[in-house]
């Protein structure tokens, strides 16, 4: 059939069936960058989302296609951009998170909140004042 895909899956496609590899490559990439990101948080309640074995297939393949594109080395436009650099990696975890919200859970948030908080270090901080 004309609409049979004949070329090989893009990088992105290829990196969300590793999902190991997601794994891996997004918390080193979330570290380095979670105090720049105003989304940092929505995107790691889609991480806890997209890898709860509760969450249904469908909506793990969006979130997890989401992910990969996170942490693609390359972009449309350029991480190291300032201001501007992770523009494109909001549209696409907003486009994915608008598309499955109801999946993502107040757990899921609430993971996201503490671990952002352990990354940036608040976590530490307010341990050692109590």
């Amino acid at each position: 059939m004309f609409f049979e895909r004949t070329a090989d899956p893009g990088p992105a496609e290829q990196l969300a069936k590793d999902h190991a590899r997601v794994r891996r490559e997004f918390w080193a990439k979330i570290k380095k960058v979670a105090a720049k990101l105003p989304f940092a948080e929505d995107l790691l309640a889609a991480y806890y989302c997209a890898f709860d074995r509760q969450t249904p297939r469908h909506v793990q393949a969006a979130l997890v296609g989401a992910l990969a594109y996170f942490i693609l080395p390359f972009d449309f436009i350029p991480d190291v951009l300032p201001v501007l650099g992770f523009t494109d990696d909001a549209a696409v975890l907003a486009t994915a998170i608008r598309l499955v919200s109801s999946h993502i859970l107040p757990d899921h948030r609430a993971a996201a909140k503490d671990a952002l908080a352990r990354l940036r270090g608040e976590g530490a901080a307010k341990d050692a004042g109590t």
